[in-house]
């Protein structure tokens, strides 16, 4: 990617910088088959993560599943007990598995970590932007929690009020913090929901990364250019600072 006029790059996080997407997927995979097999309908599959949750707000997402096997429940709230029909309880229980998963242990992947050096080196800022609430824990765990004084997560756009993507705002957000106007900042996504957010929000560039959404599907639905590895960006951020 040519880095001439960016001057902050906005990460995603899980499938971006941490391989967090499969455990999210695999806490998906048990809550909602789980879920499924007790109502006697249509099984959970990984092609149901990619068309209806991945990228989006936590309860948005569980929504949109449920709606395309034509259920309907109250939203509720983080207060409902462990046995409420509500939307926000089926989150409780994705991310009480999620959270198991995460005590295992999460590696960042080797490219985006030597990207995220080479931007530093740049002197070029950067930021997380994350619809996911556990966006700090996974940092952490991953080792790079003091790499980003901005984070935009689930819990600050729950708390702000911020629209989730496909809306831009949580992106838009993430420039304001860092003070760099949109038309300077680049956006990389793995999510369909995510590069529909960049493409709306007049980034300089949204680089997806195909984790197993798709390149035709990344570029349709936004992407400027799509990767394998956030490394493949090094030797452009090379030459634009040479």
């Amino acid at each position: 990617m040519d880095h001439h006029g960016i001057d902050a790059v906005l990460f995603d996080l899980d499938g971006v910088i941490t391989p967090t997407a499969e455990k999210h997927m695999q806490a998906w995979n048990r809550m909602f088959s789980a879920y499924f097999a007790e109502r006697g309908i249509d099984p959970y599959s990984d092609v149901d993560y990619f068309r209806y949750i991945d990228g989006k707000p936590r309860v948005e997402g569980i929504a949109s599943m449920l709606a395309a096997r034509g259920i309907t429940l109250p939203e509720g709230d983080d207060e409902d007990l462990p046995d409420a029909d509500t939307v926000s309880e089926l989150g409780l229980r994705k991310n009480l598995v999620f959270r198991e998963l995460l005590d295992e242990g999460i590696e960042p992947y080797p490219g985006s970590v030597a990207y995220l050096d080479a931007l530093d080196a740049a002197g070029i800022a950067s930021c997380v932007v994350s619809s996911s609430k556990n966006a700090r824990p996974v940092l952490e765990a991953a080792g790079l929690l003091d790499r980003f004084e901005v984070i935009v997560d689930g819990l600050v756009a729950q708390a702000d009020r911020i629209p989730g993507k496909p809306r831009p705002d949580t992106y838009l957000r993430g420039a304001e913090l860092l003070g760099v106007p949109a038309g300077r900042c680049a956006v990389i996504e793995d999510a369909v929901s995510g590069v529909q957010a960049g493409a709306a929000g007049g980034f300089a560039r949204v680089i997806g990364v195909d984790r197993g959404a798709g390149r035709e599907v990344l570029l349709r639905e936004g992407a400027d250019l799509v990767v394998d590895d956030l490394a493949d960006l090094i030797p452009g951020l090379t030459e634009a600072r040479s």
